[in-house]
């Protein structure tokens, strides 16, 4: 039984609105480079709103004021390291990948190391911390449309899943870079204009402020824990802060800029937008502490226009907010299936009788379909957690592989397959706990819980020492490949 007419209609505008510029993007691919990095033409400007809409994620439109509103303000270091994550990548990692001049994290891999293992073993990487990061979307999807409409659960993942399948089949990357910087701006319109007049509301209502309506100050369950709530807040941090430059869908776009320059432009607008959207989703949780005492936390979101403003008003303003997190689950999910759907084509598909566009879109319809069939199966997982063990997992592997494989001339291929697979294992424990019905407490399950702080000194820790034991394999090429990341481009266009 349908529930909200309006948050149909919402729902069903963002989707026809998605594929129809899709499908206006689509007049612009011709070739595989257009599907793969959009033939590396996207500028600063387009390219960092497509940014902020694929990484806006479920965890960031939803999860975040849920989090807020549950355990108070220590969970604030959520977008804050979301956000930082961003200014590490900048510092450290945005411009020589771009000139590394490869499509995907394998490539580069590949490229710097001269090693097909160390490839292999990136690839599979990319396809577990995309499809951990893709499931939590279409979940998300799903409890979204349930609350604002009442449809079955694993309807809203389906819908999903169709509208991003399409868009990514028709364009890849070229089609996609239009529809997610779209999504960004229509995701800050269904968070800012809506908190406008939730404020509004609340102050002509004149109702105390969330301390005084919980009984209590606000709850700060990390700061007041200890030592096991230092450790935690000190992992979180850590993973986000360097997950962020792990994440596949977020490197694949700095392949997309024609230049290095244009990366780290990009970046820096990038820094600007996120910081805008990441004010919001505190407001509503402090609103839901006053307005929201039995909402479900992971909805409070789309819930608070309703609770604060009764009738159609509060009809709409709730149809605007399911739009955005609609665009949310929408824009995430199609650069994640078009990066993992690039490592498929180019490693699982190399020589088969699928080729070029060909691959790309068999590949797609495995990057899409499999997490999907999951999210469906699994309806019960925590979208927050989900993402956030994705960063632990990405800046336990490809942050030191990043990092170690840009600044320093002696990795060796064998240090870096160490480095990977213990970083991969460490945090793999993690999320293999997280996700299990099983539980225990103390610091085992402090540390199981958010693995970054250990996991992450042990992956690069490892890498490092494995490489200085076999320094006779560094490759031979490193000092040009060096000279390739760190010389800029107007330098090199000088000299030649």
């Amino acid at each position: 039984m349908i529930t909200s007419v309006p948050s149909v209609v919402a729902v069903a505008l963002v989707a026809v609105a998605t594929l129809a510029i899709g499908t206006w993007g689509l007049r612009f691919s011709r070739t595989t480079s257009d599907f793969f990095v959009a033939s590396r033409t996207v500028r600063p400007a387009l390219n960092a709103s497509a940014i902020g809409g694929e990484y806006l994620s479920a965890a960031s439109f939803l999860g975040v004021a849920g989090l807020v509103l549950v355990f108070g303000a220590d969970m604030l270091w959520y977008p804050v390291g979301f956000t930082a994550g961003y200014l590490v990548l900048l510092v450290l990692v945005a411009a020589p990948l771009r000139r590394s001049g490869a499509y995907t994290l394998p490539d580069f891999a590949e490229a710097r190391l001269a090693s097909s293992r160390v490839r292999t073993t990136c690839t599979l990487m990319v396809v577990a911390i995309g499809w951990l990061y893709l499931v939590p979307q279409f979940q998300g999807a799903g409890i979204t449309l349930e609350s604002a409409t009442g449809a079955p659960s694993w309807l809203g993942a389906l819908v999903v899943a169709t509208v991003v399948l399409v868009n990514v089949l028709s364009g890849g990357m070229r089609s996609i870079t239009f529809v997610q910087a779209f999504q960004y701006w229509l995701k800050l319109t269904a968070l800012l204009v809506p908190a406008i007049v939730l404020v509004g509301v609340w102050l002509d209502d004149g109702r105390p402020g969330p301390n005084a309506t919980a009984g209590d100050h606000w709850s700060l369950p990390l700061g007041e824990g200890g030592t096991q709530g230092l450790y935690l807040t000190w992992s979180l941090i850590i993973a986000t802060f360097l997950g962020t430059m792990g994440l596949p869908h977020v490197v694949v776009r700095f392949y997309t800029n024609p230049d290095g320059r244009a990366a780290r432009r990009t970046t820096v607008v990038v820094l600007a937008l996120l910081s805008a959207f990441y004010l919001l989703p505190p407001v509503y949780a402090a609103l839901g502490r006053v307005y929201g005492a039995e909402a479900n936390a992971d909805v409070i979101v789309l819930d608070l226009p309703k609770l604060m403003v009764p009738g159609t008003g509060g009809e709409l303003l709730s149809a605007l907010v399911t739009a955005g997190a609609f665009a949310a689950f929408l824009s995430t999910s199609s650069g994640l299936s078009v990066a993992v759907a690039g490592v498929l084509t180019q490693d699982v598909f190399r020589g088969s009788r699928f080729t070029g566009v060909g691959a790309f879109r068999a590949s797609a319809v495995i990057a899409v379909v499999t997490p999907c069939a999951a999210a469906v199966a699994a309806p019960d997982l925590g979208i927050a957690k989900a993402v956030g063990l994705a960063f632990a997992v990405a800046a336990s592997t490809f942050c030191p592989l990043l990092v170690l494989g840009i600044w320093w001339r002696g990795l060796t291929d064998v240090g870096a397959l160490a480095g990977l697979g213990t970083g991969f294992v460490a945090s793999g424990l993690g999320v293999t706990y997280s996700l299990s019905p099983y539980a225990t407490t103390g610091w085992v399950d402090v540390l199981l819980t958010q693995p970054a702080a250990w996991s992450v000194p042990l992956a690069f820790t490892t890498m490092y020492v494995v490489s200085r034991a076999t320094a006779d394999r560094v490759p031979a090429h490193v000092r040009r490949f060096m000279v390739r990341l760190h010389t800029p481009e107007a330098v090199a266009l000088d000299r030649g």
